[in-house]
């Protein structure tokens, strides 16, 4: 009986325990972000929306897919990070990961366009099976590297052996064919073996491999070598491969420092493709200008901050490195984005993230940023 009514006030203590608030930085840069996708978005759809007689529709979409989102947001944010540490939690994730990454590559199941199938359509919702697998390896990597010890210090003996799992997503994803999200994959688990102790030398061979296999396999395709060589000059290329980067570029050049205004940019109209999608940051730049687009880098960076603040707090080192994990998943993305877009990259179809549309994308993203402010919840405290 002793232990029956222990065990109980133990139950109602921690349902009555008053939670640590998140980390306000990251709540309001969230807000934020949120909200200047929404208002960019209807910049660079009300226009062709029209055709369908809803003007709104896709930022009606959206706001659906953040709504959700919301949902996913509260709910991940009051579960315990650790849970996510579970081998069925992180085995379920990689098994899901790894049947939707190979049912989007087999012919009539995954939704082809433009050259590459990366799409699954469920319920009539299209998603890419991409956006869960990052997050999916995110939590492996965290937890592998929060038991590896020591053994991260060998090449072969440490490190190796964890790059197996993102391995063989990177050569799933790169089957779509879809060589940006793949890579940012590896990015981010090469950020994490660099915060779980790697020596640099490891990782500079590691680099090196990388961009070689990268550059072999851009290079080995015309259309893909076409469009490494197009960003040098798009203007050379101008009825080509280098079209969109051009039209992008005269889209920021139109905007000049402080924009042309909300919706009155003009190349939304036809002339720039994939306006709401892949080169969104383009619409930032010709309607709010430069000062428009220093405004959105600078919440990008400040959502890095906040994030890599929550990584660096927490004591626990799988909290520590799924924070730093989700952290760089987003703002990785959002970087190699704007570095496309602006065309100090080669053209890739990477989103970027809060703003390109995509109702299941902003919802996986937000529901990933409701763990890491769990992780802000007792990040610093003694029971972190």
């Amino acid at each position: 009986m002793l232990q029956q009514e222990s065990a109980r006030k133990r139950i109602i203590n921690v349902l009555m325990r008053r939670r640590n608030p998140v980390d306000g930085m990251l709540v309001a840069v969230l807000i934020m972000l949120l909200c200047a996708g929404l208002l960019v978005l209807f910049s660079a759809t009300y226009y062709t929306a029209q055709d369908t007689g809803n003007p709104l529709g896709e930022v009606f979409k959206q706001m659906i897919g953040i709504a959700l989102g919301t949902v996913a947001c509260v709910i991940t944010s009051r579960i315990p990070y650790r849970f996510w540490r579970q081998t069925p939690v992180i085995v379920s994730g990689l098994v899901i990961s790894a049947i939707l990454l190979v049912l989007v590559i087999i012919p009539g199941v995954g939704v082809y366009i433009n050259g590459s199938r990366r799409w699954l359509v469920v319920a009539g919702m299209s998603f890419q099976p991409s956006e869960f697998a990052k997050f999916a390896i995110v939590l492996y990597m965290a937890a592998t590297l929060s038991y590896a010890g020591p053994r991260i210090k060998s090449l072969w003996r440490g490190i190796v052996p964890v790059l197996i799992v993102p391995g063989i997503t990177f050569l799933l994803i790169l089957e779509q064919p879809n060589l940006s999200t793949a890579g940012s994959i590896m990015i981010v688990s090469l950020i994490l073996i660099i915060m779980a102790g790697a020596k640099w030398r490891h990782i500079l061979l590691m680099l090196a491999g990388g961009i070689s296999v990268g550059g072999f396999y851009a290079w080995s395709e015309p259309y893909r070598r076409r469009r490494l060589l197009s960003f040098r000059d798009p203007f050379a290329m101008m009825s080509d491969e280098g079209y969109q980067l051009s039209q992008s570029l005269i889209a920021f050049g139109s905007g000049g420092v402080f924009g042309m205004g909300l919706g009155m940019g003009r190349q939304k109209y036809a002339y720039l493709p994939y306006p709401e999608s892949d080169f969104i940051f383009a619409i930032v730049g010709e309607d709010f200008g430069l000062l428009g687009c220093c405004v959105v880098i600078a919440l990008f960076v400040t959502l890095m901050i906040a994030g890599f603040r929550v990584a660096i707090a927490c004591r626990d080192k799988f909290g520590a490195l799924l924070a730093a994990g989700i952290t760089s998943s987003i703002t990785v993305q959002a970087f190699l984005n704007m570095g496309v877009v602006v065309g100090i990259l080669p053209t890739t179809g990477l989103p970027l993230p809060f703003f390109s549309a995509g109702g299941t994308s902003i919802s996986i993203t937000m529901a990933a940023m409701g763990v890491l402010m769990n992780i802000s919840r007792t990040a610093g405290k003694m029971d972190c």
